[in-house]
């Protein structure tokens, strides 16, 4: 069983959602993309409301959030990437300075950013996350339409 939360199918037919995400271990973020847009398609958002921007890694992500916050007017981003800790304090860097950015964008903006950045100590952790039952992208875009309607 998988941990987590349920969601109840809700009409985001009116919505406009952004996906920002990442190139960097595109074979990990690539199945959290289509996932995320599986949800986003069975609570009826609309493929042509559904406005993605990739950038080259996880910490240009907060400034695509951004751009697609002022430029498109979503409704709701969600922010998909991954880091992978390696030998040097590269990743802790870059983790901080992106889940700072995004959460800062949560409340200056008002508008919901997603937090779906994968934090992993080695690739089979990011492999393992991002693939079968426990990819959640699907759930990231079901808290996006949520937190869309709620605002």
């Amino acid at each position: 069983m998988k941990k987590g939360i349920e969601f109840k199918i809700s009409d985001g037919s009116k919505l406009k959602i952004g996906i920002a995400r990442s190139r960097w271990n595109s074979f990990i973020t690539d199945p959290l993309v289509e996932n995320c847009r599986k949800a986003l398609a069975e609570c009826g958002v609309l493929e042509k409301n559904i406005y993605e921007l990739s950038v080259p890694g996880a910490y240009e992500i907060p400034l695509a959030a951004k751009k697609l916050i002022d430029n498109k007017k979503v409704d709701a981003v969600v922010c998909l990437g991954s880091l992978i800790k390696g030998g040097t304090m590269h990743f802790e860097y870059i983790a901080e300075a992106v889940t700072q950015g995004i959460m800062r964008l949560n409340l200056d903006t008002g508008i919901p950013v997603i937090f779906g950045i994968l934090t992993c100590l080695n690739e089979e952790q990011a492999v393992e996350r991002s693939s079968g039952k426990l990819n959640s992208g699907y759930e990231w875009g079901m808290t996006a339409v949520e937190m869309a309607l709620l605002k």
